[in-house]
């Protein structure tokens, strides 16, 4: 049931019902993914309440401008721990749907990984989240709707418009631009029981290529679409 104007109606099935529950690339999950800001905030304590006390103190939430100086405040904080040239960033963060674009590789042998930092070699999924379009459902803002019928007609290589297969918004826009690690583990991604059909990975395949390199195959089904769909 997709509009004539958009990619998915050039193939015979999009999204399939799969209860695998597996980590495969085009699964769709939900998970909590950050708000991309232009200029990211970071966190910065001014003092603890009680010099012995490590759990609790004052702080303020400013920019974190790349070219500014790592602010130091002497105060040692269990839930804040200062390294040498680190921040600790802030950000808002919400539970949205998201594909799975990549599996993240093989695993590393025990032996290579022993004694050391899990987030050395700790699994990930590289996923693309997905943003609602719909205006005034909770706090969302919504999208323009010009804007969104030129992402349903593939003018953008970073945006890519959907309607998803479980509850929520009534359209969705996807951002190639938005493609972030997330943990491997049952605990970070939440797989839902649908997936994205081998046509719809191929041409998700075709996207990325667009994005990445600003090129198209010869045969590519997406290219075709931008250059013949009539009324595009």
């Amino acid at each position: 049931m997709y509009p004539d104007d958009s990619i998915q109606h050039m193939v015979d099935d999009w999204w399939i019902e799969d209860t695998s529950f597996d980590f495969s690339r085009g699964r769709l999950v939900k998970a909590f993914l950050p708000h991309v800001d232009q200029i990211p905030k970071q966190i910065v304590a001014t003092g603890r309440h009680e010099p012995t006390d490590h759990t609790h103190a004052d702080f303020f939430i400013e920019p974190l401008r790349v070219k500014s100086p790592i602010k130091r405040t002497g105060l040692p904080l269990a839930a804040l721990p200062a390294y040498s040239n680190e921040v600790n960033g802030v950000y808002r963060s919400k539970k949205r749907p998201a594909i799975i674009i990549c599996e993240g590789g093989d695993s590393v042998e025990k032996s290579l990984t022993h004694g050391k930092p899990k987030w050395q070699t700790a699994p990930t999924v590289l996923v693309a989240p997905c943003y609602g379009v719909d205006e005034g459902v909770g706090v969302r803002s919504g999208f323009n709707p010009q804007f969104v019928s030129r992402v349903r007609s593939c003018f953008y290589p970073q945006f890519m418009w959907d309607r998803l297969p479980i509850s929520g918004a009534n359209e969705s826009i996807i951002r190639l631009d938005h493609i972030q690690p997330v943990g491997k583990h049952h605990d970070a991604i939440e797989p839902t029981n649908f997936r994205l059909t081998d046509d719809a990975i191929g041409i998700l395949d075709e996207w990325i290529e667009w994005l990445f390199c600003g090129t198209f195959s010869d045969d590519s089904l997406l290219l075709y679409f931008k250059q013949e769909v009539p009324g595009r």
